[in-house]
């Protein structure tokens, strides 16, 4: 990894003319600020793979090297992970951690039930003191966020793991956006809620658009989870999370879709053979029976996720509330 034209690139971007300048520009100063503020050594980023945090993680890394120090040192990293992570994501955070030289810290919550580290519906009461086993919460709020709904009891018990291990970090940075759920009404520098282990959250690219994180990441060619060139806009559990409907390729614009008829020109001009609109499903010769090719179900296909023209339908792949289906025991 060239640190050295990361830095060029986003400063250079930053100050050119591009409509993208301005916010680039602010996270910028957000992050610059954090740093005079705390120090690199008091300053983690909270990373999980997904766009908005690949986003940070390259912003940080060229205010590190521009503004703090040329030699690279490790940077201090959270994840946090979703109940079901996908593979794919998580193999893409093992990359990232190796390229951009992170000390990642994997905050692994033990609990009798999967804890939701994201949320979106109406909050409950912030749990002062833990309550019999360690899935206390229940089944019946398992979806439900922790006091004033900025994360689950997952990224709750997930913090204070992070706190014991790492009582130095002071600030985190977070990829929130204003249209993330929660995001609304957040600035660029929060501190956790009462009940909850105490950090500031900065939040760099809360003003930024759907669109503008992709514009980033394509311009500057930053590397992204494969996930989001087969159709996913916003990664969560691999239960909850699908390619985002707005995306199918449909017959209109698929080029690989076979019309309802063919027409076909033999070796010989004069001869034509017609394929008939709805051919028969299968038919016997002197070997056996065969499926008609035309028949074949091809699986749905989906644009990637940088063609998504409405940033409100962001996470319409999201199913809010769904839970594992759980296996009984024999």
């Amino acid at each position: 990894m060239n640190y050295q034209k990361i830095a060029s690139d986003v400063y250079n971007l930053a100050e050119s003319n591009e409509p993208i300048a301005p916010i680039v520009r602010e996270a910028l100063q957000v992050i610059e600020q954090c740093l005079d503020e705390y120090g690199q050594d008091r300053v983690s980023l909270s990373f999980n793979g997904g766009k908005d945090c690949t986003v940070l993680l390259h912003l940080y890394a060229a205010v590190l090297t521009r503004k703090v120090s040329s030699a690279h040192k490790p940077i201090f990293a959270l994840y946090i992970p979703d109940p079901s992570p996908f593979p794919a994501l998580e193999e893409f955070i093992k990359l990232a951690a190796q390229d951009y030289l992170l000390n990642l810290f994997t905050c692994n919550i033990s609990s009798d039930i999967q804890l939701p580290v994201e949320s979106v519906t109406p909050g409950v009461s912030t749990p002062t003191s833990l309550k019999g086993s360690n899935g206390y919460i229940g089944h019946s709020l398992q979806t439900q966020p922790v006091g004033a709904a900025r994360g689950g009891e997952g990224m709750r018990r997930a913090l204070e793991s992070y706190k014991s291990h790492f009582p130095d970090i002071q600030a985190i940075l977070v990829g929130t956006r204003r249209t993330d759920p929660h995001g609304k009404t957040l600035s660029h520098k929060n501190a956790t809620d009462p009940g909850w282990p105490a950090f500031e959250r900065v939040n760099p690219i809360i003003n930024w658009a759907y669109s503008d994180v992709w514009i980033f990441l394509r311009k500057l060619k930053v590397p992204y989870c494969s996930l989001y060139d087969e159709g996913y806009t916003s990664l969560g559990s691999t239960y909850n999370t699908f390619p985002n409907p707005a995306l199918l390729v449909t017959d209109s614009d698929s080029s690989n879709t076979l019309p309802s008829s063919l027409t076909t020109v033999a070796n010989d001009p004069s001869t034509i053979c017609v394929v008939e609109p709805t051919p028969p499903k299968s038919f016997i010769n002197d070997i056996g029976p065969f499926t008609s090719a035309i028949d074949v179900s091809l699986p749905p296909r989906y644009r990637p996720a940088y063609e998504l023209q409405d940033g409100a339908l962001e996470r319409a792949g999201r199913v809010s509330g769904a839970v594992p289906r759980v296996t009984p025991e024999i």
